[in-house]
């Protein structure tokens, strides 16, 4: 039987968040992809991903059917996050927004992801009335009071790998010199990786890089402010890890509502069958046939001792 510092340490290696940071290790600049539910998560994992996101927005959109203005909570967004931590062993990057509240309530909110599976968060620095980093109007708390919701998350952090990752709004509010200092500030509060949202250029990475000095993430979301850069151009400016937060669920949601108009409009869904997932795909992969043969034998073996024991009756 191990002792108890070596079963400790066999606990961090294989922890949620050892295995998001082996990740950012060994896949340069590492490729994280928005699952917004735990079956897509899972046509993640087959098609080669290290790792997954569930953005804060998707949540808001998708299983709630609200706009991504601090309108959702803690409990919506771990309800989420549990069904993806069951299906799949990936390292599951987790949006906060903003900690759904004061110290106390970041506090809970890092136990309760922990708690769930989770690898890593981000937590950003606007108000509490967020809005889309892509779009106008945001506002950023001052640099002092995202020090402290850091210091709140980083003081309630229970299982040492897990990642607590500082995002900043600050470019479009007061511009990329105040954004730097911010994100400097935050790291120097223990935040173990940056975030810079909505960057326009690709050298804005190389600056928050060179004066940060820890992994940091490029957010490559379609239709915002960033351009589409690839994998080899963030790699070129020492990006760590690249985010593509919306691309599988708006891809989805734009193919349901094509099958929706479609159906009404003809009367039939025959000319969109070629947009969806086969009966067998989609058994694919559930592993659905694994499940059926299971029961089956767990059937078979419950036939047998049934019928053994009518034949051992006097």
């Amino acid at each position: 039987m191990p002792n108890s510092s070596s079963a400790v340490t066999a606990e961090t290696t294989c922890s949620p968040g050892a295995r998001f940071r082996a990740a950012i290790e060994t896949e340069k600049p590492l490729q994280i992809v928005g699952a917004i539910n735990a079956y897509v998560a899972r046509m993640a994992a087959v098609s080669g991903f290290k790792s997954l996101y569930l953005s804060g927005g998707g949540v808001a959109a998708n299983s709630l059917g609200m706009p991504d203005l601090g309108i959702s909570t803690m409990e919506d967004v771990l309800i989420d996050a549990r069904r993806i931590t069951d299906v799949t062993t990936l390292p599951l990057l987790v949006d906060i927004d903003t900690g759904w509240g004061g110290a106390f309530n970041i506090a809970r909110t890092i136990r309760s992801m922990i708690k769930a599976g989770v690898a890593a968060v981000h937590m950003e620095d606007q108000v509490g009335a967020k809005r889309c980093g892509h779009r106008p109007g945001k506002e950023v708390v001052s640099k002092d009071e995202m020090v402290d919701r850091i210091k709140a998350a980083v003081d309630a952090r229970s299982e040492a790998s897990f990642v607590i990752m500082a995002r900043t709004d600050a470019l479009a509010v007061e511009g990329i010199d105040a954004a730097i200092d911010r994100a400097v500030a935050y790291v120097e509060a223990g935040a173990d990786m940056i975030f810079p949202e909505a960057m326009t250029e690709l050298s804005m990475y190389q600056k928050f890089k060179s004066a940060v000095q820890v992994p940091i993430l490029a957010n490559i979301t379609e239709f915002g402010q960033t351009p589409l850069f690839t994998t080899e151009e963030l790699a070129s400016v020492n990006v760590d890890m690249v985010l593509y937060c919306c691309s599988a669920y708006r891809a989805m949601n734009a193919a349901a509502l094509r099958v929706y108009e479609t159906i009404r409009a003809e009367g039939t869904q025959k000319s969109v069958v070629p947009l969806m997932q086969t009966r067998a795909d989609l058994y694919k992969y559930l592993d659905y046939h694994a499940y059926e043969e299971k029961l089956d034998a767990l059937f078979t073996q419950e036939k047998t001792i049934g019928t053994l024991r009518k034949t051992e009756k006097p």
